[in-house]
C-alpha cells in the first residue's frame, strides 16, 4: 500500500512539474509572439504615415530619450530603496545577534560560577570521610550536566560569532552596491537634464510651427485617425492572441486528461488547474474606476476640440512628472512615441477593453508587462508637442471610444 501511495504521489508531482514548466514556456512564447506582432504592426503604421513631416516629429528622439532616462532613474530608485531596506535588515539582525551574544556570555558566566562552586571532589577522600555516596553521585551528575551545557553554549557562541562576521561582510557588500547605484543615479540624472535641455532647445525652435499645425483644420483628425487605426489593429491582434491562447489551453488540458487516464494508478487525480479570469470582469468596474492622474479636466469626451473634431477622451491638466496610474489590472500592449500623442501607452484589460494614456513625459513599462490597478505606469508631461502639461486619457471597447466620466468615480 505504501509503495502504491508513493508511486501515485511521484506521478502527481511529475505531472504537476511538467505542466508548470510547460505553462511557463507557453507564456514566454506567447509574450514573444505578442511583442513580435506588435513590432510588425508599428512598422506597418510607420509605412502608412503621411509623407508630410509634422513639426512635433522633431521632438520624437529627444522625448523617447527622456522617457528611457526617467524609466532608468525609476529602476535605480527602486534598487536604491531595496538596498537600503536590506541594509536596515542587516543592521537589525546585527543588533539582535549582539543581544543574543550578550545573553550567551551571561549564561556562560553563571555556568562557570556553578562549576566553580561544585568543583569535582576527590572520590576517595569523600569515601574515607564517610560522606553519603548517594549525594556524591548526585554532585558528580550535576557537574557532568553543567559541563555539557557549557560545551553546547560555547558552540552556540561560536555560531553566533560566525553569523556576525557574515553579516558584517554582507553589509559591506551591500554598501558597495549602494554606492554604485548612487553613482549610476547621478549619471542618469545628468543625462536626463541634458535630454530635457535638448528638448527645450528644439521646442523653442519649432514652437511656432507646432502651434500653427495644431490649429490647422484636419490635423487633429489625422492624429485621431492614426490612433483609431492603431487601436483597431491592436483589438484584432489581441482577439486573435486570446483565441490562440484558449486553443492552446484546451489542447493542453485535453493532453493532460488523456495522459492522466492512461497513467492513473488508483483513485482520481486532483485537478490543480486554476480557473481562467471571468470574461468581461472589467465591465463590472463601471462607475468604480479612478482617473489615472490627479488634475483638472480641461477636455471632455464629446466636446468640440480646437482645430476640429470632438474629444474622444479626456485631457487632464497635471503637473510635469505627476504619477500616472493604471486604472485596472491588465497587460501593456503598446508603449511607444506616436505623432500627436507623444509617449503613448495602451493597456489591455481583456474582453476588448483598452485604456489609452498619451502625452507622457515617461513610460515606465514595456510591451508584455503585467499591471495591477493603481500601479504607476508613467509620468504626465507635454510630449508630442503638447502645450499644456498633463495626460490624454481614453477608454475603448472593441475599438469604440467610451466616455471615461461614465466609468470613473470622483468621490
Amino acid at each position: 500500500m505504501r509503495i502504491l501511495l508513493f508511486l501515485l504521489l511521484s506521478f502527481c508531482a511529475a505531472v504537476s512539474s511538467a505542466q508548470g514548466t510547460g505553462e511557463i514556456a507557453d507564456k514566454k512564447e506567447d509574450l514573444k509572439e505578442l511583442r513580435g506582432r506588435i513590432e510588425t504592426l508599428k512598422k506597418e503604421l510607420s509605412a502608412n504615415e503621411e509623407s508630410r513631416v509634422d513639426a512635433a516629429d522633431q521632438l520624437k528622439q529627444s522625448e523617447e530619450h527622456i522617457s528611457a532616462a526617467q524609466r532608468q532613474l525609476l529602476t535605480l530608485k527602486q534598487e536604491h530603496a531595496r538596498l537600503q531596506g536590506t541594509l536596515r535588515e542587516l543592521a537589525k539582525s546585527a543588533r539582535d545577534l549582539e543581544g543574543t551574544l550578550a545573553q550567551q556570555q551571561k549564561q556562560l558566566e553563571r555556568l562557570l560560577y556553578r562549576q566553580y562552586l561544585q568543583t569535582a571532589p576527590d572520590a576517595l577522600q569523600l569515601a574515607l570521610n564517610g560522606n553519603d555516596p548517594n549525594q556524591l553521585a548526585r554532585d558528580l551528575y550535576y557537574l557532568v550536566i553543567i559541563a555539557r551545557a557549557r560545551g553546547a553554549l560555547l558552540s552556540e557562541m561560536r555560531a553566533t560569532l560566525a553569523r556576525q562576521k557574515k553579516l558584517a561582510a554582507d553589509a559591506k557588500d551591500k554598501e558597495a552596491e549602494l554606492l554604485a547605484v548612487r553613482a549610476r543615479q547621478e549619471t542618469e540624472h545628468a543625462n536626463l537634464v541634458a535630454q530635457k535641455a535638448e528638448r527645450k532647445k528644439i521646442l523653442n525652435q519649432i514652437a511656432g510651427k507646432i502651434k500653427a499645425q495644431k490649429q490647422e483644420i484636419g490635423n487633429l483628425q489625422r492624429d485621431e485617425k492614426r490612433l483609431t487605426q492603431l487601436i483597431d489593429r491592436l483589438t484584432r491582434l489581441l482577439a486573435e492572441q486570446a483565441k490562440s491562447a484558449a486553443k492552446k489551453k484546451k489542447d493542453a488540458e485535453e493532453r493532460a486528461r488523456k495522459s492522466a487516464g492512461k497513467n492513473r494508478i488508483a483513485g482520481k487525480l486532483e485537478n490543480r488547474a486554476l480557473p481562467a479570469a471571468a470574461s468581461g470582469s472589467f465591465a463590472k468596474l463601471k462607475g468604480k474606476l479612478r482617473l489615472p492622474v490627479r488634475g483638472q479636466i480641461s477636455g471632455r469626451f464629446g466636446a468640440p476640440r480646437e482645430g476640429g473634431g470632438v474629444w474622444k477622451g479626456l485631457f487632464i491638466r497635471a503637473a510635469q512628472d505627476s504619477e500616472v496610474k493604471a486604472i485596472a489590472k491588465g497587460q501593456v500592449v503598446y508603449a511607444e512615441w506616436m505623432r500627436g500623442f507623444g509617449n503613448l501607452m495602451i493597456i489591455d484589460h481583456g474582453a476588448g477593453y483598452l485604456s489609452v494614456y498619451g502625452n507622457n513625459d515617461a513610460l515606465y513599462l514595456q510591451v508584455g508587462d503585467q499591471v495591477e490597478g493603481g500601479d504607476t505606469v508613467g509620468a504626465a508631461g507635454t510630449s508630442g508637442g503638447n502645450a499644456d502639461s498633463g495626460l490624454y486619457f481614453e477608454l475603448r471597447h472593441q475599438g469604440r471610444a467610451l466616455d471615461p466620466m461614465q466609468w470613473v468615480s470622483l468621490k
